[in-house]
């Protein structure tokens, strides 16, 4: 029978899973970025131009990835760890995987200019919204699997509804993304506009999918 051991003490200060938040925070400093920038380019307006802002959203990932290897290059062995290896390591792969959908979304984008048409606009930015705030709702479940673990909280109750609201969220990208695809297809506009659309939106449910796949290991972690 294996034993898992919560970091307490000196191991407290070295649990691999706080490198987690900080890897997190670069997460959301470029889904913000990306969130504001996008709305102003789905709405019409003067925007940040694409090419100097792929190279901040670059710059953030590249910081993000040093984290990320930094945290699987340090882990301790497994029978100091607070959760089962496995799970650990596919979490920072799908919590890297919001930030590399968040990235195709802007690349798809910046591939041609595509007008937005004014019928859709309010769609996506009403998804842009719902996949934000999936990810923002990440950071408390995050935080509170965090202390669970690590024995600085008994709130298993509200620990489960940090994961619920983040499966609620993208239950309604879910939604709002088929919707926005329906209206797309029925659209009287150019076929690479179209194709261009559809990938788009598929990107930005992709940051969703991935949202939601970190909460699922994220409930793994605590369960008993």
């Amino acid at each position: 029978m294996s034993m898992r051991i919560p970091f307490f003490g000196l191991l407290a200060n070295h649990s691999p899973m706080d490198g987690l938040i900080e890897h997190y925070d670069k997460i959301a400093e470029c889904i913000a970025t990306i969130d504001d920038s996008l709305e102003c380019y789905v709405s019409g307006g003067v925007c940040r131009e694409f090419e100097d802002l792929t190279r901040t959203i670059d710059e953030i990932e590249n910081h993000a990835d040093v984290i990320k290897r930094n945290i699987r290059n340090h882990l301790p062995k497994g029978l100091f760890m607070a959760v089962e290896k496995p799970l650990f390591l596919n979490y920072t792969k799908f919590q890297d995987n919001i930030l590399d959908s968040a990235q195709d979304a802007l690349h798809w984008l910046a591939m041609r200019k595509v007008l937005i048409p004014e019928a859709i606009q309010k769609d996506l930015i009403y998804l842009l919204d719902a996949v934000a705030r999936t990810t923002v709702l990440l950071g408390p479940a995050l935080k509170a699997t965090i202390a669970l673990v690590h024995g600085e909280s008994l709130d298993r109750d509200g620990t489960k509804e940090c994961y619920r609201k983040v499966r609620s969220e993208r239950e309604n990208v879910r939604k709002l993304k088929n919707a926005l695809q329906k209206k797309v297809y029925a659209m009287d506009i150019d076929f690479k506009d179209i194709y261009q659309l559809l990938h788009f939106i598929d990107c930005l449910d992709d940051m969703g999918h991935n949202t939601e796949n970190c909460a699922d290991h994220l409930r793994a972690m605590i369960a008993r």
